[in-house]
């Protein structure tokens, strides 16, 4: 890896002039990797085994997503960059990749000055949470509140079980008794209720100043907590939106905006923890800022997966759309980018097949590589389909979906009451479902139940990931049905119906580790995603007998 004229522009080690340039720059969120910038990827990747001068433990510590842009420099030279996102070696500058945007970890700087003033609030918040006498005054309360709500419950009951007394003694004594002898008893009863109503008013009272003492005293405390909190916070977001302002990127137009203008003219919210600390906005903006023109871009993950999301050593990831998209829409302005592909699909050609049909559902064919239905740039949909070929049917047609990628069979229904029927069987489970996927890689034993949570991924949608604390129940059946080298055939059998369910069950390395072949989004991109919803068992909204429907696969 040579570095040239600029710190970090990097020569080619390999002779690159019968690869073709690019034509356009890479529209970031869904590429396929020019060969020069798999190239520089794997120069990089040889230069983090080799280098001496740095360490990161990749196979135990979380891994990184870095990424290499392909550039011409000033003088006409075609080299690459490369970056890293975030940290790397508890470092934010390394030999041979671009500085950050803003160095915010220099030592003298006020971010680190800020998060030393915001540390020592804490320590003070701690040292009075931890104060023994708040401590010992909040435990003396709340045993007393205890003692006085049993006690007061007590007394309550004594003084409903004596007025219920008195009132049997009353009822009891009146035909008994002397007209003079019965008031001088009613005279005593009352007395008596009063005398009670009395001492318990002053119990509860005694017992309630009590009780108000020493919330007052832990209040004080409290309040000197909660100043130092306001304070923090204060601090803190002082802190943040200095950062933001600091945190700014050009384009090739040479305009410039920091993260505040991005993000508030964009999504009129406050910019994410972590923008503009990815490797992407780090290439562009080294270039702008040296006259490099950009050509191609690309990132790829290096090192061990995330607990929650899925990224397999040495694989291309588009760029992360919430906290990227709105910086990248800013820097690439003037630029020739590549057209987004997700919003020109072609649906030419694409058929859907009729299997069954009858006065109430339809059973048909979806193809892979279309929508279910109509999207937000594309209304070409099996919803459509339907409506235009039973213009006369009622309710909503569509009862369940298949992922974009995903072929295999639907059921559609021609009227309300059909739809309300098998839609109330699929939310309680009692649609029987089998896929047929071949996975990229050698899955461990024979079969099996996959049983993790999955939450969409807030940031980077649709992306999912796997979430305990907040993701959904997903549960997956599976069983091998055929091995060969490098790749397994299996069926799987969803217990739910969550988003890309079956994908990252199939990826996930706390799943089978193996990703569908041709996942575009959790594995590798290739002609076509090899999963299909083969066989659907339900019960005939009319008939109600149990109707079992299958087509396997053409792959």
């Amino acid at each position: 890896m040579k570095n040239d004229s600029e710190d970090s522009f990097i020569a080619f080690s390999s002779d690159i002039k019968d690869i073709e340039l690019p034509r356009q720059f890479t529209f970031p969120f869904y590429y396929e990797p020019h060969p020069l910038v798999k190239l520089a990827a794997q120069e990089i990747q040889t230069y983090i085994r080799t280098q001496k001068e740095w360490h990161h433990d990749f196979e135990n510590d979380v891994g990184k997503m870095l990424g290499v842009l392909l550039a011409e420099n000033k003088e006409g030279r075609v080299g690459y960059l490369a970056a890293f996102s975030g940290v790397m070696a508890q470092r934010n500058f390394l030999p041979g990749f671009v500085p950050p945007v803003f160095d915010r970890l220099a030592e003298h700087g006020f971010f680190i000055q800020g998060e030393k003033a915001l540390n020592d609030i804490n320590e003070k918040v701690e040292k009075l949470e931890n104060d023994e006498y708040y401590i010992q005054i909040k435990k003396e309360w709340k045993n007393k509140k205890n003692t006085f709500e049993k006690e007061y419950q007590k007394i309550k009951s004594e003084l409903k079980a004596s007025k219920i007394n008195r009132k049997k003694i009353r009822e009891e004594k009146k035909g008994e008794m002397s007209p003079e002898k019965y008031n001088n008893l009613l005279g005593q009863l009352k007395k008596e209720s009063l005398d009670g109503q009395f001492q318990f008013k002053r119990w509860r009272k005694e017992k309630e100043e009590e009780l108000n003492r020493l919330k007052n005293e832990i209040q004080k405390e409290e309040n000197k907590i909660q100043i130092l909190k306001e304070k923090r916070k204060l601090k803190s977001n002082e802190i943040q939106k200095q950062l933001f302002e600091q945190y700014q990127f050009l384009n090739s137009e040479g305009e410039v905006k920091d993260l505040l203008d991005i993000f508030t003219n964009v999504q009129g919210k406050t910019p994410p923890a972590g923008a503009g600390e990815c490797a992407a906005p780090k290439l562009l903006q080294y270039a702008f800022q040296h006259q490099m023109k950009p050509l191609a871009i690309g990132e790829f993950w290096w090192g061990k997966s995330p607990a929650s999301e899925i990224r397999r050593q040495g694989q291309f990831y588009p760029s992360c759309r919430g906290k990227c998209e709105p910086i990248l829409m800013h820097m690439l302005e003037g630029m020739d980018v590549e057209k987004n592909p997700m919003l020109h699909l072609s649906s030419e050609g694409k058929k859907i097949e009729i299997i069954y049909e009858d006065d109430d559902i339809v059973i048909i064919h979806k193809p892979h590589e279309f929508l279910s239905v109509p999207g937000k740039n594309i209304q070409d949909s099996v919803w459509l389909r339907m409506k235009q070929r039973y213009p006369k049917a009622t309710g909503p047609l569509i009862v369940h979906r298949l992922d974009m990628s995903t072929s295999g069979l639907m059921v559609i229904a021609k009227n309300k009451e059909s739809h309300k029927f098998l839609q109330h069987q699929f939310i309680q489970r009692k649609v029987t479902k089998r896929y047929v996927a071949v996975l990229d890689g050698t899955v461990k034993g024979e079969k099996g139940k996959i049983n993790l949570p999955i939450r969409v991924d807030l940031e980077n949608r649709p992306m999912q990931l796997v979430c305990y604390d907040y993701g959904k129940k997903a549960i997956t059946e599976w069983e091998v049905i055929q091995r060969s080298p490098e790749k397994t055939r299996i069926h799987f059998y969803p217990l739910t119906g969550r988003t890309h369910q079956l994908r990252v069950h199939a990826a996930h390395y706390l799943g089978l580790d193996a990703p569908i072949v041709g996942d575009d989004l959790y594995g590798t991109k290739n002609e076509r995603l090899l999963l299909h919803a083969a066989s659907l068992e339900f019960t005939h909204p009319k008939s109600l007998q149990n109707i079992t429907f299958t087509q396997e696969p053409d792959f």
